[in-house]
C-alpha cells in the first residue's frame, strides 16, 4: 500500500480532512489541495503519514493541472483522486437565487469537480502501469432534494452524470470512478442538522447526524479496491434521517 498515491481535494476540514488523514494513517502517500493553506497544513500534522499541502483553487483549469503534475512529481504517479471541493449557499427560493451564487456553486461543484476529474485521467491514462480511481462526492442532494438549493442540487446531480461518463469512459484505460453520497454527516456544515433545517413541507425540524469517521471509512474501501471492482454509487448516511420517501 505504500506505493498508493491519493489526491485529496477540499482537504482542509471536515469531510476532506477525515478521508485524507484516513488515506495517509493506511500508507497512502496524500496531496492534499484546497484554497486555505494553514487549515492544510493543519490536516498534514494531524497524520504521521506523507501529505504535500497544495493551495488550489479547483475552478482555475491551470491550478488544477499544476496541482496533479505537481503531485505526480512529488510521489511518481497518481493512484486515487477524491473529488471533494464544494461549495453550497444559504437556501434561498429559487425566484430570488442571485446568479452569481448560482453560478459559484456550479463552479465549484461541477465544473471544479470536472477539472479535477479530467487532469487526473489525463495522467492516470499517461501512467505506467495505466489506470487508477477516481471518487467523486456526490451528497444524497445527487438524488433527492431540499427545498430552496437549486444551485447545490443541480450541481449534485450533474456530479452524478459526471461520473457515469468517467466510468463509461476510463474503462478503456482501466480508470475506475464512482461516487459516494452521503447525508448528515456531522461537520461545521452539518452542525445546523441537529438544530433544524429545512424539510420538504417548508417546516424546520432537527435531523440525526453521525460521524464522519464513517465516511473516511467507506472512501478507503472504495480507494483499496482492485481495479477491477468498483463501487459506482455509495450511500452514506444517518440511519435514521428523513431521506428515504423524503417530501
Amino acid at each position: 500500500m505504500a506505493s498508493k498515491v491519493a489526491l485529496v481535494t477540499g482537504g482542509g476540514s471536515g469531510i476532506g480532512r477525515a478521508v485524507a488523514i484516513a488515506l495517509a494513517d493506511n500508507g497512502y502517500s496524500v496531496a492534499l489541495a484546497g484554497r486555505r493553506l494553514a487549515q492544510l497544513e493543519e490536516t498534514a500534522a494531524a497524520s504521521k503519514g506523507q501529505m504535500l499541502p497544495l493551495s488550489v483553487d479547483v475552478t482555475d483549469a491551470a491550478a488544477v493541472q499544476d496541482m496533479v503534475a505537481r503531485t505526480v512529481a512529488r510521489f511518481g504517479r497518481l493512484d486515487v483522486l477524491f473529488n471533494n471541493a464544494g461549495a453550497t449557499a444559504p437556501p434561498t427560493p429559487t425566484e430570488d437565487l442571485p446568479l452569481e451564487i448560482w453560478r459559484k456553486v456550479i463552479d465549484t461543484n461541477l465544473t471544479g469537480s470536472f477539472l479535477c476529474a479530467q487532469a487526473a485521467f489525463r495522467a492516470m491514462k499517461a501512467q505506467q502501469p495505466q489506470g487508477g480511481r477516481i471518487i467523486n462526492n456526490g451528497s444524497i442532494a445527487s438524488e433527492t432534494p431540499r427545498p430552496n438549493l437549486a444551485a447545490y442540487t443541480a450541481s449534485k446531480h450533474a456530479v452524478t452524470g459526471l461520473t457515469k461518463s468517467l466510468s463509461l469512459e476510463g474503462r478503456r484505460y482501466n480508470i475506475a470512478c464512482g461516487q459516494i453520497d452521503i447525508g448528515n454527516v456531522l461537520t461545521n456544515l452539518g452542525i445546523p442538522m441537529s438544530s433544524g433545517t429545512l424539510q420538504a413541507d417548508f417546516s424546520i425540524k432537527p435531523e440525526p447526524t453521525f460521524d464522519v469517521k464513517h465516511v473516511a471509512d467507506a472512501v478507503l474501501y472504495m480507494a483499496g479496491l482492485p481495479l477491477e471492482a468498483n463501487v459506482l454509487r455509495m450511500t452514506v448516511m444517518a440511519t435514521a434521517m428523513p431521506f428515504v420517501g423524503r417530501g
